[in-house]
């Protein structure tokens, strides 16, 4: 009887600890439920906590199962939390300093799982706390960056797709001069909110059905270009309606709003890729056991 009241204790005492830290930061934690509701690539921050508690749950019988020790692990977690609570709470809360204090609950409720439930059980539900990162808002200038990249790589794939098509065009940089309209690709267009979107999908689909993580590793790796191609797939048909049918598609509904249609493209277009690795771990094939050399050939060299 000593063993499971001591690991209800455990579990209560990581639930009172997640219940004092949350309790302690309502104020970061509602300046940034407001800030994923006014940023458009934050959106996602408000279904990062219900997924990874989903998960957690999820894995709840084989995490109790492996209970131990962890402070060692937990110790500098619980001192860079602290670190960060310190740096964030200076001032007023701006951008920068949300993060920090989103970061620092985040290396605050992992660091007490892991004082609490020890460090076997932390790396069995390594996925669903580290997938709480994905709640600390991304830094302006990253942002930025990435909506760079996400434009360059959308305008490439516009070029190419109106080549296809046979729509003659003219371009500068991120300006697309059309017959009867001129359209610019602009931050908004790049689609970096449905290419996160995309991502932490693909994320999870790889966590929940790839055991490889080389097949892991090849399907995020997928994510960059396919989240390209469908941006311009986006733009061009956007487009090419607006010429043939209705000058209004580029200010329209589908133009507006229609970013899940083409969220959904993007995933139909993984979907042979994941297929693939499937079929490749089924197999039992790895990128290692399809290169090594023969063990009886080595074992004859060393002869």
């Amino acid at each position: 009887m000593t063993r499971p009241l001591s690991l209800r204790v455990r579990v209560a005492g990581v639930a009172l600890f997640a219940a004092a830290v949350v309790t302690a930061n309502l104020g970061p934690i509602s300046e940034l439920v407001s800030f994923a509701r006014a940023n458009a690539t934050a959106s996602h921050i408000l279904l990062v906590p219900v997924i990874s508690l989903a998960l957690l749950f999820q894995s709840r019988r084989e995490i109790l199962a492996n209970v131990s020790t962890g402070w060692a692990t937990a110790a500098p977690l619980l001192i860079c939390a602290l670190a960060a609570a310190i740096i964030g709470r200076r001032g007023s809360i701006s951008e920068s300093t949300l993060g920090l204090q989103i970061a620092a609950i985040v290396l605050a409720l992992i660091g007490g799982f892991a004082v609490g439930l020890g460090t076997r059980a932390l790396r069995i539900a390594r996925f669903p706390l580290l997938f709480l990162v994905f709640a600390v808002p991304i830094p302006t200038p990253v942002v930025d960056a990435i909506t760079l990249f996400l434009k360059k790589g959308s305008a490439d794939a516009v070029a190419a797709l109106f080549s296809m098509t046979g729509t003659p065009f003219h371009q500068e940089e991120f300006v697309f001069a059309l017959p009867g309209t001129i359209i610019e690709i602009a931050d908004a267009c790049s689609g970096i909110r449905s290419s996160i979107a995309l991502m932490l999908t693909v994320l999870l689909v790889g966590h929940l059905y790839l055991k490889a993580r080389w097949t892991k590793v090849v399907l995020i790796a997928a994510v960059l270009p396919i989240a390209v191609l469908k941006n311009g797939v986006r733009i061009v048909t956007l487009s090419l309606l607006a010429i043939h049918v209705d000058p209004s598609f580029l200010t329209g509904q589908l133009h507006h709003e229609g970013g899940f249609v083409f969220f959904i493209v993007g995933l139909l277009l993984l979907v042979p890729v994941f297929a693939l690795l499937v079929h490749l771990e089924t197999r039992g094939l790895s990128v290692y056991e399809m290169t090594k050399p023969n063990a009886m050939e080595w074992s004859g060299y060393e002869n």
